[in-house]
């Protein structure tokens, strides 16, 4: 795969408009740590991202509402700065990291990946992180640590879909250790060159772009390295229909709709749907940290 940047695809002037973007981003962007410079990435897809103004308009963030456009309307009141990410469980140096530490040495690249939403959407995402396997190293994996239990923050009073019994709040997470320390599994900070807006999970989210979107939480406050497979909220809420590893998979349907396909946002009204690849379409990456398991029953 060609690695693409931004500036390969689309001309800035279609999607970068700074007005629109402070509107829909909020405040975050201003009080985010400003971006170090990114390298670009081997594992980048040669197909063209959406536009900004799609990725930072349609989302599913349930802290601010359950419509694709709350997390827009709403997050601007979102405080990001300061942040910081408690690490704790079986790790060498637990504590409470500022997000200027995490980031600091940090090789920050640009990862256009594809990202599949299990409610059969699809986008193209430039996003700017880094490895999440640098971070666990930075703070040492003790051997009993099997999985990665990830949480998102807990303030109703800026994310209205938090004063609701919508879901278990706060959003809970996981991964299993040998794909948290995958090198497609990221920590990303930005999109598009410029620092993560708020309703895409700023200051800090991860991005595991083999697994359905809602594998990859955002405004990530807590990371845990535990030795039992963590309560997930999906998986709480709904296990019929919301495994734990959530990979995603055209021949496993979700119980009310099928997995075969899928529709690109911004693709237009008589696009059509495109067949769902295998891992996303990253199947030669990592389909051997599946070998000998059953995906239909491990969904």
């Amino acid at each position: 795969m060609r690695p693409l940047n931004w500036s390969d695809v689309t001309p800035k002037s279609l999607f970068l408009n700074r007005r629109q973007l402070i509107a829909g981003a909020g405040a975050a962007l201003l009080a985010s740590p400003a971006l170090a410079e990114y390298a670009k990435s081997k594992y980048s897809t040669d197909e063209a991202p959406n536009p900004l103004n799609e990725i930072t308009s349609y989302n599913n963030y349930y802290e601010f509402g359950f419509d694709k456009a709350d997390p827009a309307r709403y997050a601007s009141a979102l405080t990001t700065d300061p942040w910081s990410v408690e690490i704790g469980g079986l790790v060498d140096k637990p504590g409470s990291y500022g997000l200027a530490d995490i980031l600091k040495g940090a090789p920050l690249e640009e990862r256009i990946y594809r990202f599949r939403c299990v409610e059969a959407w699809s986008m193209v995402v430039p996003w700017v992180g880094f490895e999440l396997s640098h971070l666990l190293n930075r703070v040492g994996v003790q051997s009993g640590a099997k999985y990665v239990a990830f949480e998102t923050l807990m303030r109703p009073e800026e994310m209205p879909g938090q004063q609701t019994p919508a879901l278990d709040w706060p959003y809970r997470e996981g991964l299993r250790l040998d794909e948290a320390m995958h090198p497609l599994t990221i920590l990303a900070t930005g999109l598009y060159g410029e620092p993560m807006p708020n309703q895409n999970g700023a200051p800090i989210r991860l991005v595991v772009p083999w697994k359905y979107g809602f594998k990859s939480i955002k405004s990530i406050v807590k990371m845990s390295l535990v030795a039992e497979m963590p309560s997930t909220t999906w998986n709480m809420m709904q296990p019929n229909e919301y495994g734990f590893y959530a990979n995603v998979n055209p021949t496993v349907d979700h119980p009310r709709w099928s997995q075969a396909s899928e529709r690109r946002v911004g693709a237009g009204l008589f696009a059509g749907r495109e067949d769902t690849r295998m891992f996303n379409g990253y199947e030669a990456e990592v389909a051997s940290l599946y070998k000998g398991m059953d995906l239909a029953v491990n969904y």
